[in-house]
Parts: structure tokens; C-alpha cells; sequence
């Protein structure tokens, strides 16, 4: 695929991010490919690329719930950053401005989730008084990591979403939340 031959973002159809039986796209598990995530109305909240398309999706889906709705994928066969990267710019170019996934929320769309902003204030009492001690600490965040993400379950139940999701357990001790 060159520059001449990139498809126009608007010409690519509309996928629902999470299908009648409450599955993300199957066909794209494995797929190499750049891909554009639209929310409930149908407008463009991140452009990103992946070796495994279907596995970014459902981070995403997980970490940005509440924009995750509708998905335009382009694939490529072999793994290659330049394509995949001139495929992003055209969108962005193409869409008129830098989507808020791709600028100011970009760490909401591609970091592990920090539950530490996302305490309550009785959980920041708690953690404050337990400052110094690493162990007390840490209890205190997994704890607050498997609040969070039994929000983050019930909300894509609440759509529907029949796929696994599993959270990596060794990252919550430190606040994160990210699949495993």
C-alpha cells in the first residue's frame, strides 16, 4: 500500500464496535492494521494502528467505554509502523482536526488505566494514613483497583459485552488497571 492508494476514512464502513451476540470483531483478531474508534453518533474519537487489531480494540474498549461504539478498519498483510502511520495522518488530515484521542486525551485511549485519581475521598484518607507503609499502601490501591474495574465490568455488561475481559492482577498493587 503506498501513500496513493490509502482508502479515504469516509469511504470505509461503519463496524459496531460490539456485535448482536455482545463480541467485538472477531475477524480482526490478529489483524495488522490502522483503525478509527466513533462514538455512539458516529464521530471520530481516536486513530490508532496495531499489530493485533482486535486486542487494541478491546483495550480501548475498556479503558474508554463511553466512546467505544462504532470502529473503521483498514488492514494491511505484513506489519509495517511507516504504512500504518501514513494511514493515521491521511485520517487525521482527512477528518479536518486531530481527534481528542489522538491530542489531549491520548493518555486516556493508550495508557494503563491510574485508579489513583479515581479514589474516593475516604480511599485517599485511608491511603494518606497509611503513607510510609508500602504494604498498607498497596492493599489500599488493589483494593480501589477492584472497585474500579467492577465499574468498568458492570458498564460493559450494562452494553451488552459478552467477550472476556480479564485485568492483569500483578498491576494492581501499583493503581493501574490494563488487560491481560
Amino acid at each position: 500500500m503506498t501513500t496513493e492508494t490509502i482508502p479515504s476514512l469516509a469511504g470505509l464502513e461503519f463496524i459496531p464496535y460490539i456485535d448482536e451476540t455482545g463480541q467485538l470483531p472477531a475477524q480482526l483478531q490478529g489483524k495488522v492494521g490502522a483503525y478509527a474508534i466513533c462514538d455512539r453518533h458516529q464521530v471520530l474519537q481516536f486513530i490508532g494502528y496495531s499489530r493485533d487489531v482486535y486486542l487494541s480494540l478491546k483495550q480501548h474498549l475498556v479503558r474508554q467505554p463511553q466512546l467505544c461504539y462504532w470502529v473503521k478498519v483498514q488492514t494491511i498483510d505484513r506489519p509495517n509502523r511507516t504504512i500504518l502511520e501514513n494511514i493515521q495522518a491521511a485520517w487525521i488530515a482527512e477528518n479536518g482536526t486531530t481527534p481528542s484521542g489522538n491530542s489531549t486525551d491520548e493518555a486516556k485511549w493508550t495508557q494503563s488505566i491510574n485508579v489513583k485519581p479515581l479514589m474516593t475521598p475516604e480511599e485517599q484518607a485511608n491511603y494518606a494514613t497509611a503513607a510510609g507503609e508500602e504494604l498498607a499502601q498497596s492493599k489500599i490501591l488493589k483494593n480501589v483497583a477492584r472497585r474500579v474495574e467492577a465499574e468498568i465490568i458492570a458498564e460493559l455488561k450494562s452494553r451488552g459485552v459478552q467477550t472476556e475481559i480479564r485485568f492483569n492482577p500483578k498491576l494492581k498493587d501499583s493503581g493501574l488497571l490494563d488487560l491481560k
